[in-house]
């Protein structure tokens, strides 16, 4: 099969072409996997998380990817879930370990034996892939495989985040960036909240003005301030100046909630610039966000089929996933960028 894979971690700014083009043997799915012939996969910045070395994948070379919909092509000794030719979809939980507390408690994105799809285990930038039949997920025929990849992780993300903004109908929320995860919690929250309004803030003038087609109610900088204080802000950027910048923002007893599994360090003296009273004081809270579970995906699937929730992607060739990176690192962003395989 042909794969995309990562040799080593680099700076993708200087090195623009970070995943080279091999042949690999086909994988053969092992007890309880299904092998899944790709049709595409999602292009999320934790990919840029771990070619930078943020979070880098356990061994290299290694194949990323973790938004993935195809069909699966042959099942392993004892898998059941699924059938040869149904269409199904990975996220980035690939393991837990079904034992510990965490796990039984139903925070199996916590498990200390946690595994992600394309960091712990190899992922979907690959035509073939095998996964455990527990963490495949039935698509539904609302959904292109374009737009449903976006929902496997950037949704899901995104819809663990509004549940942790613990938001009530008719609280106002704030949007920190503008990107795939936030344009989809955008449409969720019109639906779920009808009478919140929701406050963007974002770079781009872009970015911007699809928040308002979108129905966002005030769209600005991330260094503007919202017209009215918030009850919750979902920051979805790579960087701390927004999450600083969002605090101010926040109304008493307001919580930020941070979707990004890393942040990078170019600005992080932003910090030094965390006042506590006017930042942190009168009871904000600050709460992240670690992983996803399967609950996140099944309910979230579930939810966007019936609204529906259709994603806005950009696709591109499988062969172009380098170009589709640089695009993600330079901010080119409107909605999804999704791979499409041959």
């Amino acid at each position: 099969m042909k794969a995309a894979v990562l040799d080593f971690i680099t700076d993708i700014r200087e090195n623009p072409q970070p995943l080279s083009f091999v042949d690999l043997p086909t994988p053969d799915p092992v007890s309880g996997q299904v092998l899944i012939r790709v049709s595409a996969c999602g292009v999320c910045h934790t990919e840029l998380d771990e070619i930078e070395g943020r979070t880098p994948p356990v061994v290299f070379p290694f194949i990323l990817g973790h938004q993935i919909v195809g069909e699966v092509e042959s099942l392993g000794p004892g898998a059941r879930r699924h059938a040869p030719g149904d269409r199904v979809g990975v996220g980035w939980i690939g393991h837990a370990c079904g034992r510990c507390l965490r796990c039984l408690a139903g925070l199996e994105n916590l498990c200390p034996d946690f595994k992600a799809t394309g960091r712990d285990v190899p992922g979907g930038y690959a035509q073939y892939v095998a996964v455990s039949e527990d963490y495949a997920y039935p698509i539904s025929d609302v959904f292109s495989d374009a737009q449903a990849a976006p929902l496997l992780c950037a949704g899901a993300i995104g819809w663990r985040s509004l549940r942790l903004a613990g938001l009530r109908d008719g609280d106002p929320l704030g949007l920190t960036g503008f990107g795939a995860s936030a344009h989809l919690v955008l449409q969720l929250s019109r639906h779920l909240y009808p009478n919140s309004e929701i406050f963007v803030f974002a770079r781009s003038e872009r970015e911007r003005n699809f928040a308002l087609d979108l129905g966002a109610r005030w769209a600005g900088d991330t260094t503007d301030r919202s017209p009215r204080k918030l009850a919750a802000i979902i920051d979805t950027t790579p960087a701390w100046r927004p999450v600083v910048e969002a605090l101010e923002n926040l109304a008493p007893d307001g919580r930020l909630v941070i979707n990004a599994i890393r942040k990078e360090e170019a600005d992080k003296d932003e910090l030094l610039r965390l006042d506590y009273p006017l930042h942190l004081w009168q009871e904000k809270e600050i709460k992240s966000v670690a992983n996803v579970a399967r609950r996140d995906i099944e309910e979230l699937m579930t939810i966007a089929s019936r609204i529906p929730i259709l994603p806005d992607v950009e696709e591109y060739p499988f062969a172009d996933a380098n170009r589709a990176l640089v695009d993600l690192k330079q901010g080119k962003i409107r909605g999804a960028k999704v791979l499409i395989m041959d």
